[in-house]
């Protein structure tokens, strides 16, 4: 389901300068120019092995053991050679910085009411009325352990406490650490479910903005079990499994257990959103990461 549509003054008052730090970087790479002149057209690149591949071949433990099948192959089938040399280069190389995202498709609209999702449909709830809550959370966490998805298992007083914020702040912003900064995401609660977005597709696309990640909460067991259980699942392409994670975490943390700062930004992007500042957004992540660190580690 897409995120809907809320007040345009309030993102124009709460997001006019969260996007750019992202769309700056972004831009640039759109800019970028490609060469396409007659003059770079003139040169062509052959497959040759530089001089650190070379060093790095020979400094391999097993190139004597297997120095003369190397050879055989370098002579009989160059191409092949060359090609697993490349791979195993780009395999070695360190992994890329993270960068912010660009824009992706709008989604489709969808006009129909929203229905509620049932845990019926991933497992059999009457199997487990003889469990108890502890054993039930390890099986919904080890169910989801190899997905692209993040789970939780909330109890039930707690999800009450969330589900009022739900209503009450049913928009806000996330700042989601990236290699070169921070990009915002954006999240909005409908029923039980939350849906979030980067900021610069919900700009782009509004309510058809593409999810990154959507969470619902099956709230079946809730009265038996006194438990709600959390599924999240997450686009690879745009998040990864931390990431996710990092956003369920900050859910949890600013509508179950927000500090006084922490409700004076949920309230400030809400009612006042005049006086809501994304630095402060930023400034309560930092201070959550030194929180979180182990005492020896703080200076």
């Amino acid at each position: 389901m897409a995120l809907t549509r809320f007040s345009y003054n309030l993102a124009k008052a709460s997001f006019k300068l969260c996007p750019r730090q992202a769309l700056k970087l972004s831009q640039t790479q759109l800019l970028k120019p490609t060469l396409s002149t007659p003059a770079s057209r003139m040169f062509t690149t052959s497959k040759v092995l530089s001089k650190e591949q070379i060093e790095e071949l020979q400094a391999n433990p097993y190139f004597d053991k297997y120095a003369e099948k190397i050879a055989k192959l370098q002579k009989t089938n160059p191409e092949e050679f060359l090609s697993r040399i490349e791979a195993k280069s780009a395999k070695d190389k360190p992994a890329q910085p993270k960068d912010f995202s660009l824009p992706g498709a709008a989604k489709p609209a969808v006009s129909s009411p929203l229905r509620q999702k049932e845990l019926e449909k991933i497992m059999k709830v009457d199997l487990l009325a003889d469990k108890t809550p502890e054993e039930i959370a390890l099986i919904w966490n080890e169910h989801f352990a190899a997905k692209d998805a993040v789970a939780a298992v909330i109890p039930l007083d707690t999800y009450k406490v969330m589900e009022e914020r739900f209503k009450e702040f049913n928009t806000f912003l996330f700042p989601l650490p990236r290699d070169m900064g921070y990009e915002f995401v954006v999240v909005q609660f409908l029923g039980h479910e939350a849906h979030f977005s980067t900021l610069i597709n919900y700009q782009a696309h509004k309510e058809n903005a593409p999810e990154c990640l959507s969470m619902v909460h099956y709230t079946e067991l809730a009265e038996t079990k006194g438990i709600i259980l959390m599924v999240g699942e997450f686009d690879k392409d745009v998040i990864n499994p931390r990431e996710a994670k990092c956003l369920a975490d900050q859910v949890e943390i600013y509508y179950s257990r927000p500090s006084e700062s922490k409700l004076e930004l949920l309230n400030n992007f809400t009612k006042n959103p005049q006086y809501f500042s994304h630095v402060d957004l930023i400034n309560e992540m930092n201070n959550l990461e030194i929180e979180e660190q182990p005492a020896e580690q703080k200076n």
